[in-house]
This record gives structure tokens, sequence and C-alpha cells, in this order.
């Protein structure tokens, strides 16, 4: 009987010491069990942070001309000095319309297919079209002339859901100019270029048109349809006019050498609406570099992409810095005479 309990005590010894083993090896932190606290959530990637993030810009430009080009350069510098770069994270999707309204209305369109990040707006006309192609996907435009007469914005400090950007027209810019032909260089009659359909350019002709009546002033009008236009349409006016005056429109502008072909053989002096055509051979322009208005549309870009800001929160913003510049080249190629009071007003190239 004494034995049978020895057994049986040896038995139940044995059953105890196995139940320990076991309990220690599920809590020693061995391979087996679940061990949340020491596998730190796992063997899932965290997700990206916002600096991570990687984005896809379509940029819409009706034309290519170096006014247009400036400011996509300034667009891309803005977002670059917040810290998208492109080949890292951005990528950019340049389409030029070659002044083509239907073609700018099929970029745009497919943009929107390839759920772009933001659109880039590089003009009215495709400004226009990208907003007709979506209310969602930001649009930052630029080189825009009149945003509420192009129905673009309900105002400049009321800017649509996904709209916004920079304009390519000082309130000052077209005034001065005026004032210029008539108190500088003796002209009365105006001759204005221009493609009657682009938005853009009709606004700009209107308010000339109002301020040239006040000062006493008289427009000569000749507009065109394409580039090919432009020669014949300054021909048209020769005889006419006793000035040229070039606005910001993209089709003029894109053929700026045959207007500056005919001013300078017939001595009909040529004012612009931008620097870069004063570069090309246009006499003076009261104006601002399209690089700084394309860079103020680059931040405006930055804020929306990277702080999550809507572009109603951002006013639309007029170009800074106005002033004249004079090409003395040009000057002597057109038969004007250089004032030295035009010293005190003006900046120089050579």
């Amino acid at each position: 009987m004494l034995q049978k309990r020895n057994w049986f005590s040896i038995l139940i010894l044995a059953l105890v010491w196995m139940l320990a083993a076991c309990g220690s090896s599920e809590t020693s932190g061995g391979s087996g069990g679940n061990q949340p606290e020491e596998n730190n959530g796992g063997s899932s990637d965290p997700a990206p942070s916002e600096e991570e993030k990687s984005y896809t810009i379509g940029i819409t430009q009706i034309a290519e001309h170096p006014s247009l080009d400036a400011a996509v350069d300034g667009f891309k510098a803005a977002l670059e000095q917040n810290g998208l770069k492109e080949g890292e994270n951005v990528t950019y999707d340049l389409q030029i319309a070659q002044g083509d309204g239907s073609l700018s209305a099929t970029i745009a369109t497919n943009f929107v297919s390839s759920n772009v990040d933001l659109i880039f707006a590089n003009s009215t006309p495709s400004a226009q079209t990208a907003l007709a192609a979506t209310d969602t996907i930001p649009i930052v435009f630029t080189s825009v002339t009149d945003p509420v007469g192009a129905e673009l914005v309900a105002a400049l400090d009321q800017p649509g859901p996904n709209i916004t950007g920079t304009m390519d027209l000082h309130p000052d810019a077209i005034p001065n100019t005026l004032k210029f032909i008539k108190d500088e260089l003796g002209g009365t009659k105006v001759g204005l270029i221009y493609n009657a359909g682009e938005a853009n350019s009709v606004s700009q002709v209107n308010s000339i048109k109002e301020l040239l009546s006040e000062l006493g002033l008289e427009a000569v009008e000749a507009t065109v349809a394409t580039t090919a236009d432009v020669k014949q349409a300054a021909e048209s006016l020769v005889g006419k006019i006793d000035a040229f005056y070039i606005i910001t429109d993209n089709t003029v502008v894109s053929g700026l050498e045959s207007v500056v072909a005919v001013a300078n053989e017939r001595d009909i002096p040529m004012l612009a609406g931008e620097f870069d055509s004063v570069g090309r051979g246009a006499l003076a322009a009261y104006g601002f570099d399209y690089y700084d208005i394309g860079y103020e549309a680059g931040v405006m870009a930055a804020h929306i992409l990277l702080e999550g800001k809507s572009p109603a929160d951002i006013p639309v913003q007029v170009p800074q810095n106005l002033k004249l510049v004079i090409n003395k080249q040009a000057a002597a190629e057109q038969g004007v005479e250089l004032k030295p009071e035009w010293d005190n007003i003006a900046e120089y190239l050579e």
C-alpha cells in the first residue's frame, strides 16, 4: 500500500513540474505566444509623412513664347524652394496648345483623367479650359489679365472654390504707357493688334480705348486669328498710326518679330505690355518680369499642396514692382531720340 502511495506522489509531482515548465515557456519571450510590445507594430511600413509624398502637376500653356516660358520657370523655382524638387517628389507634365483652343481643352481633360494633384494654367485660355474641365482639382493660374472678366473668379478677393492665381496686368501699366505715348512721344493715334478670340486681349483693348478717349487719343485696330496674320496686320496700320502698342496677346507676342520689322522699317515707335518683348525689339514697356508672377503662383501652389489650403482662401494677386524699361537699340531703329529726363524714370537695355 505504501509503495502505491509513493508512486502516486511521484506522478503528481511530475505533472506539477510539467505544467510549471509549460507556463514558463509561454511567458518567457521566446517564439511562442503573442508579443505586441516587442514587435512594435509588426512588419508593416509606416504611412508616408507629408515630406515623403510625391505630386504630379499638369502645366497647360496656350502657346510657346519667352514670357510664358519664364512664368513656368518661376513657378518651378518657387516649388523647389518650398521643398518640391523635380524628379524627386514632384513631376511636371507640361503641355502646350500651340494657340489651339480645342487642343487646350483636350489637355485639360487629359489632366483630369490622369487625376493630377494640381493644374498650373499659364494664360487666360488655359485657365478657362482647365476650369471647364474640373471643379475639384486645384487650379493655379498666371498670365491672366482679367480673371473676373474671363469668368475665372467672382472677384480678386473671392476666387473660386478650386481656382486662384496671379495676374499679368498691373493697374497702372496701361495708363502709364498711354501717357508716355502722348506726353513723351507726341503720339495721337495708337495702333492695336490683337486676337479678338482671346478674352484676355479684348479686356485690355476695351480698357485702352476708354483711356485713350479720356486722353483725347485715338485707337486704330487690326485683329488677327493666327500668328501668320500678324505681319499683314502690322503693315495695314502703316500711315494710320503714330505708335504701336502691343498688349500681352499670346497670338501677337508669338509673332512679335513681324511687328518689330515693320516698326523698324517705318520708324514707328513700338510699345509693349511686358519686358520680354522689349528684349525682342520693342521700344519700351511699363511692366514686370513674368518669372516673378510665375514664382508667386508657385508659392500659392505650395500652400495648397503642402499645407492643404483651399484656393478659395488665397486672393488673386497683381504683379509687383512696376517699372519702365527702354531698349536703346530699338529707339535708334525706330527713330526715337532718347531724352535726358528719361534717365530718372527708366531702366535701359543696351
